[in-house]
């Protein structure tokens, strides 16, 4: 008897390995489209923008963008003017189609 209580506990582990597994079907996943999106605005494009808006101004010295927040398609961007390294001005850019442009052209002129 006590070689069949020995036996017992190795022939049911053995019988619980065979057990097939559960097939499961093959998931089919969408993948998403590519999103175009225009480059973040850097201090070179920001200068040639505002070169371009405002002719008679001093060069744009020093610029940084940042998103005006989360999910928004505009861009605020602080710079300096001419000889100045301080970020005194701001202008906001907005997404248009395929480019950057200037939210409110008629007011992003310092002088």
């Amino acid at each position: 008897m006590n070689k069949l209580a020995l036996l017992l506990p190795l022939a049911l582990l053995t019988a619980c390995g065979e057990e097939p597994a559960a097939q499961t079907a093959p998931e089919q996943v969408a993948t998403p489209e590519p999103i175009e999106t225009l480059p973040a605005p850097d201090q070179a494009l920001f200068s040639a923008k505002y070169a371009e808006a405002c002719p008679d101004e001093e060069a744009v010295n020093t610029a940084v963008c940042k998103r005006a927040g989360l999910g928004s398609p505009d861009v605020v961007c602080d710079f300096g003017l001419g000889d100045d390294e301080y970020l005194r001005n701001e202008a906001t850019l907005t997404a248009g189609e395929g480019e950057w442009a200037f939210a409110d052209p008629e007011n992003v002129c310092v002088g």
